[in-house]
């Protein structure tokens, strides 16, 4: 058995490749190939068929997050791996390699409690006062001072939010580097996001892209030429491309106009969704919505409404989603693509009068869905940075705070994904430094069986 590497370039495409000559050498001398991407095109979709070679119908993660239906709440981004049904690459590897088959599972998604050897994933504490501290939670729970000690805390502001940029990713893979060196697993799973940044604030063919993908270029050929010096395989994947876009589409909002949207006022006056008590929403998440309609004979109806809203592309109904491999109990009832130049919102108020509290800050898991303007500091705030200083002084100071500074604007998003690609050099991307495997082009499930016939290499 030979030890494999996986590095995960979100974002890579063949068009990019062009600017990143080191990790264009891995496919020197085994072979390159376009990936069929799965739908949705986002990030724990992609890895989750990848890493148990089914389909969302199958192993069950249909987007970056759902409606659950028995809590009647929105969640996005949890980390448990038990939310995957399906056994994972591991698992087979262990069955046909034996016991002494290990893995490393950096920053991959569904990271807390997968049975393997060594994993570590993004976890903030939030303490009683309402700080948000940088941490990490890793498998063994002795990991993460082997790793913060020598490397520092995780830059959990730099992997994501305004200030995202090349750290988070550097950090990830030295801490690899370092798993690698002090364990030498035998399949080690590595998760590089820098492109994603970006990509998705200025759009994937301008000057910035170009500096992006020199950036990981550098970050990635550095843990490749490490990890190939010590003997491994390498296989690059990417879990979709990112292409232009010019605005967002308010669903929620054409939901709320038409009724079927309920929102609850609080206290303060916010509203807030409230999905148990609506007829329907949608879940945004890029370029994809799940819709979820409470009663099944309001399914056409919405399925007119959405159609009719400009933006979107197409609406899957139940036979759609089979075609698509998304029928599973936790998809909406109805799933809408966006058209290729737009993006989903998940604003749902009316009035920025009564928009949350979050609606302005950095916060991934009180929102009822994905949001990427938040990778932008409000432009009509005079001095940000000074507004952030001064907010940060008092987060020092262990006073609470408020980082109020994520616009509303849905223009400035410039790159998006979750639709397949029109075309391969938008699409994603598989190379190996093997030709196990090798093929003109190869599904995202299909990255399974390639990494456990890599494996299987003297």
């Amino acid at each position: 058995m030979r030890p494999l590497l996986v590095l995960d370039i979100v974002g890579l495409t063949p068009a990019l490749l062009e600017h990143m000559p080191r990790v264009r050498a891995v496919g020197a001398d085994g072979f390159t190939a376009p990936l069929d991407g799965v739908l949705p095109a986002v990030t724990c979709t992609a890895q989750s068929s990848m890493l148990t070679g089914t389909l969302p119908r199958e192993h069950g993660i249909v987007a970056n997050g759902w409606y659950f239906r028995d809590l009647a709440e929105v969640w996005l981004w949890r980390q448990s791996n038990h939310l995957v049904q399906r056994p994972k690459v591991w698992h087979a590897a262990r069955a046909r390699f034996g016991e002494g088959f290990t893995t490393a599972k950096m920053f991959w998604w569904y990271n807390m409690y997968a049975d393997v050897q060594w994993a570590a994933t993004p976890r903030p504490v939030y303490p009683a006062d309402g700080r948000k501290l940088p941490s990490i939670h890793t498998d063994p729970p002795e990991l993460k001072a082997a790793l913060q000690g020598p490397l520092g805390t995780f830059p959990l502001f730099n992997f994501w939010g305004p200030t995202a940029d090349l750290k988070s990713s550097d950090w990830i893979a030295r801490a690899t580097r370092q798993v690698i060196d002090a364990h030498r697993p035998s399949l080690t799973l590595c998760y590089l996001p820098h492109l994603d940044y970006d990509l998705q604030r200025h759009g994937p063919h301008g000057p910035e892209a170009k500096a992006a993908a020199a950036e990981i270029d550098r970050v990635a050929g550095d843990l490749i030429d490490h990890a190939r010096g010590q003997g491994y395989a390498v296989i690059v994947v990417s879990e979709y491309g990112i292409t232009p876009v010019t605005d967002g589409v308010h669903i929620n909002r054409a939901l709320r106009e038409a009724g079927l949207l309920k929102a609850n006022v609080v206290d303060t006056g916010w509203e807030l969704l409230d999905a148990g008590a609506s007829d329907a929403f949608a879940v945004a998440d890029h370029q994809v919505a799940h819709v979820y309609v409470r009663r099944a004979e309001d399914v056409p109806k919405v399925k007119g409404l959405l159609e009719a809203l400009d933006g979107v592309e197409r609406v899957l109904d139940a036979e759609g989603k089979r075609e698509a491999g998304l029928d599973h109990p936790r998809s909406g009832e109805l799933v809408a693509l966006a058209a290729p130049d737009r993006w989903f919102t998940y604003y749902y108020w009316l009035d920025d009068a009564v928009m949350p509290d979050f609606a302005r800050t950095v916060d991934i898991h009180r929102k009822p869905g994905y949001d990427p303007v938040e990778l932008f500091l409000d432009p009509r705030i005079a001095l940000p940075k000074v507004k952030v200083g001064l907010t940060l002084l008092k987060k020092m100071l262990g006073l609470r705070y408020y980082m109020d500074v994520i616009p509303l604007d849905a223009t400035l998003v410039r790159g998006s994904h979750g639709r397949l690609p029109a075309k391969d050099e938008d699409g994603p991307v598989v190379l190996s430094t093997e030709v196990i495997g090798a093929a003109d082009r190869l599904p995202m499930t299909g990255v399974f069986d390639l990494m456990l016939d890599t494996l299987a290499r003297d």
